[in-house]
């Protein structure tokens, strides 16, 4: 079992950029395929950033690519999202996932056995 808490989130201007940070708790940590969602009020959560079932490539959404970057550091048992160029449309509350490595569908919610609370993220034009 594995508990996740992000971090990180704020009010920034467009086109700034925020560092999230998601700091998990276990001994099992380096387990887990990690992924980051995200859900704007009135839309259903949406897929943002994973590693894949080996754990060696990423996986963005076609709204990120290029401008987010997930990474993870297993020694201090965090998972980050570098995000860049930061838009009004990235608005949402931002939400850290883990699912067992034995799931190949990286970019579905109900594939995600655990999730943080989540950190607001909000883009001023």
């Amino acid at each position: 079992q594995v508990q996740l808490a992000e971090s990180g989130g704020g009010l920034v201007q467009a086109g700034g950029s925020l560092r999230l940070s998601c700091a998990a708790s276990g001994r099992t940590f380096s387990m887990y395929r990690m992924g980051w969602f995200r859900q704007a009020p009135g839309k259903e959560r949406q897929f943002v950033a994973a590693f894949s079932r080996s754990g060696g490539s990423t996986y963005y959404a076609d709204s990120v690519k290029g401008r987010f970057t997930i990474s993870r550091d297993n020694a201090k048992n965090t998972l980050y999202l570098q995000m860049n160029s930061l838009l009004p449309e990235d608005t949402a509350v931002y939400y850290c996932a883990a699912r067992t490595p034995y799931t190949n569908n990286y970019a579905a919610p109900n594939e995600y056995n655990y999730w943080g609370q989540g950190t607001q993220v909000t883009v001023s034009s």
